[in-house]
């Protein structure tokens, strides 16, 4: 256990970080599955939406992000759903 006053006060926030970062990657996970399931234009607008947000906040890596939107511009695929 934390014995500082500031450690403790970056337990909650990594907590709530968290928190957040899990449902981002739920929510990206969820569109890759729309997508590879209907791969409309909607869908893959969405999803490329989703993936510039999440680089743009931390939550994903851009190499995973650009290795994504390649693959959706090149096969409009995924080769394997997670």
């Amino acid at each position: 256990m934390a014995n500082l006053k500031s450690s403790k006060k970056d337990i909650r926030r990594i907590s709530r970080r968290t928190v957040r970062n899990q449902a981002v990657k739920s929510r990206l996970k969820t569109l890759r599955k729309k997508t590879v399931g209907e791969p409309s234009d909607a869908n893959k607008a969405a999803y490329a939406s989703a993936l510039d947000k999440a680089v743009k906040t931390g939550v994903v890596h851009p190499n995973k992000v650009a290795r994504e939107k390649s693959k959706m511009a090149t096969t409009g695929l995924h080769a394997k759903s997670r």
